[in-house]
């Protein structure tokens, strides 16, 4: 029996969008900006401001299928070494985000674990958020956190900083040929 949150029901949303600021993020990090650059921040609310509320939904939507494809990467990898995806991944991204306060509250932390857990057993992370309702607001900057953790964590297993946003770049043509 297909359950209400499989993939094939979610929307994949604006991935290319959603890869951009990920990518973004990674790369600031990368070179040692850990403050917020205020040039970058101003653009990015520039581009969020040109989407829409149709557009934001889609890099939402977006983000989430980027958590997915990030957790099946990583699901394949652990079960290559017999290990549980679950129980190395979502200790670690959880521990992250305590450390990280005033970007990430500490009631939204169960949700972005339930959201990891969800896509890491092959649900559609957004559609196992949907089920409690729609987004909220204060979602919006841990579900970023969220998504970026998890491309850093491929990076770092692979030792390649652009691993996790090259490994999506090279899959949306392919997606889009099916």
């Amino acid at each position: 029996m297909s359950s209400p949150c499989d993939p094939q029901h979610a929307p994949v949303g604006d991935v290319g969008a959603a890869l951009m600021m990920i990518d973004s993020r990674l790369k600031g990090i990368y070179d040692g900006k850990t403050g917020i650059d205020p040039e970058q921040q101003e653009l990015m609310e520039q581009f969020t401001a040109s989407l829409g509320p149709g557009g934001a939904d889609a890099v939402l939507d977006g983000t989430c299928t980027l958590i997915f494809m990030f957790m099946k990467w990583l699901r394949m990898a652990h079960e290559d070494h017999d290990k549980d995806v679950i129980e190395y991944v979502v200790p670690n991204l959880v521990a992250t985000m305590r450390m990280m306060p005033r970007s990430v509250r500490p009631e939204a932390i169960p949700t972005m674990a339930g959201l990891v857990i969800a896509a890491g057993t092959g649900l559609s992370p957004n559609l196992w958020r949907k089920q409690y309702g729609y987004w909220t607001e204060e979602e919006m900057t841990p579900l970023e956190v969220t998504a970026f953790l998890l491309a850093e964590h491929i990076n770092r297993i692979t030792d390649d900083r652009d691993f996790a946003t090259r490994m999506i770049a090279e899959a949306l043509p392919k997606a889009d040929e099916d």
